[in-house]
């Protein structure tokens, strides 16, 4: 028995797998991006897959709203409760490839009629056993156990990058959330000093108007800028509130006063990037590599699907003692021992086989298609983003000069009403064209910002590092 026992073993772990041999789909994308953004003011860019977000966010109160929101995240928390999950399933899958040991002990005693004794009495029959073995232990030939515990580790790897792609997801998000709260926080701040100065010149007008000098028809526009001005000061202020509501959700905990944007102009500062070569970038961002994964996990059902079609071995085998009864359970001539393999090989399942690895064979199909998804999305996200980032500058860099020249129509216009050559009405186009040009330049400034992180992230950067043995 104990040849036996070894020649089993030496073929379960010898015996090869039907898993296709794996082959990495050909990439759907282009070679090179269709446009690449330039660092700004000669500054040295870096490759985002480089730089940690400790890195390439470079405001201190950022970093540490980051900190927090991945601290208290609930989402992350799941997928990382998902990870541990993935891991236990791999362990049982793997825990099949070893012979279960374990001790059984049993006792018996029953009644034997007289019609089925020889001496045509009853009697009562008892028998006690002890014996240490394994049960149905698969001898994996064909690799079936082999070809799910890939499968398995597959899985487990995939859940694991897919942690890391909701990490850099929330790194992003959270940046995002906060630069949207210092944008808008920004947008009060210009609306109510707007209020400020519109109840400035009410004030005068109102006194021009008690002098003589000026009409109710001027002091009446001036009170419409007023209300105007108060109707997006509350506006702004709504938005602010939600803004923080948003970044609290993100956090999972209230944001503290202290950690709140201060300086709109350097809230959110970041490095620039260098993007690289797609082949590069994305093949390393973790939401592919999760789809990559779960293609190797479809492959090795196929391994499984195939090893279906051939005869499955087990083994039940057991030593111990066996006695009538319990006290000399363990005396000499008492030892005992079994051993059952057992083959069932598959004659006839109505077509369930060859159904079952066709099914298998379009799960890889399936897989293939959803991981080309996966790098097309990914490199259309990157290339939006340089061609989004070249429109922003060329935006904010005319926005400053119309910003410029606003105001600057804006001082003429008060000299010209001052002097009494135009009326209030040129004073108030003036106003509202600054006032929206300000506003202007303050939402480019945020567009230009968050697109700065979405390219960071769509270019594989902020991914924590890797579990140990995801390569």
């Amino acid at each position: 028995m104990r040849q036996l026992l070894g020649w089993t073993a030496i073929l379960a772990l010898t015996g090869c797998t039907m898993i296709p041999p794996w082959e990495r789909p050909a990439s759907p994308v282009a070679d090179r991006w269709p446009s690449v953004a330039a660092p700004e003011d000669g500054a040295q860019a870096s490759p985002a897959a480089s730089l940690t977000w400790q890195e390439f966010f470079l405001d201190e109160r950022l970093r540490e709203v980051i900190r927090r929101a991945l601290a208290g995240n609930r989402d992350l928390a799941i997928a990382a409760l998902n990870v541990e999950r993935a891991g236990a399933l791999l362990r049982i899958e793997r825990s099949a490839r070893t012979p279960s040991v374990g001790v059984r002990a049993a006792g018996e005693r029953y009644r034997l009629p007289e019609s089925s004794t020889d001496s045509g009495e009853a009697e009562t029959i008892s028998q006690y056993s002890v014996n240490l073995g394994f049960l149905s232990w698969e001898i994996d030939l064909f690799g079936r156990v082999r070809s799910l515990g890939a499968r398995a580790l597959e899985q487990y790897l995939a859940t694991a990058e897919a942690r890391r792609a909701v990490e850099t997801s929330l790194v992003a998000a959270t940046a995002s959330a906060w630069m949207q709260l210092a944008a808008d926080s920004a947008s009060l701040r210009l609306a109510g000093a707007t209020l400020a100065a519109q109840e400035t010149s009410r004030d005068l007008i109102r006194a021009s108007r008690d002098a003589g000098i000026a009409a109710d028809f001027d002091l009446r526009q001036a009170d419409s800028q007023v209300e105007t001005a108060r109707l997006a000061q509350a506006r702004f202020a709504g938005v602010v509130a939600v803004d923080r509501n948003a970044l609290e959700r993100l956090l999972g905990a209230p944001l503290p006063e202290a950690l709140l944007p201060e300086d709109f102009d350097r809230a959110g500062a970041t490095r620039p990037l260098v993007a690289g070569l797609p082949s590069e970038v994305l093949l390393d961002r973790p939401d592919i590599r999760a789809a990559e994964h779960r293609l190797r996990a479809a492959n090795a059902q196929i391994g499984v699907a195939r090893a279906a079609f051939f005869p499955r071995i087990s083994l039940t085998a057991a030593l111990g003692t066996l006695s009538p009864d319990l006290e000399g359970l363990f005396g000499s001539g008492t030892r005992t021992w079994s051993f059952a393999p057992q083959v069932d090989a598959p004659l006839f399942a109505g077509g369930g086989l060859r159904a079952g690895l066709r099914g298998a064979k379009v799960e890889r199909e399936i897989a293939v298609a959803q991981y080309e998804k996966a790098i097309q999305a990914a490199f259309a996200e990157v290339a939006d983003a340089l061609a989004l980032g070249d429109s922003l500058r060329a935006q904010s860099e005319a926005i400053d000069e119309l910003v410029a020249a606003l105001a600057e129509v804006l001082r003429l216009a008060e000299a010209r009403y001052r002097a009494g050559v135009d009326g209030y009405l040129g004073v108030l186009v003036a106003q509202r064209a600054l006032y929206d040009a300000e506003q202007t330049r303050v939402d480019l400034q945020f567009a230009e910002r968050a697109n700065q992180v979405a390219l960071y992230r769509a270019l594989g950067g902020g991914a924590p590092p890797r579990e140990a043995g995801a390569d």
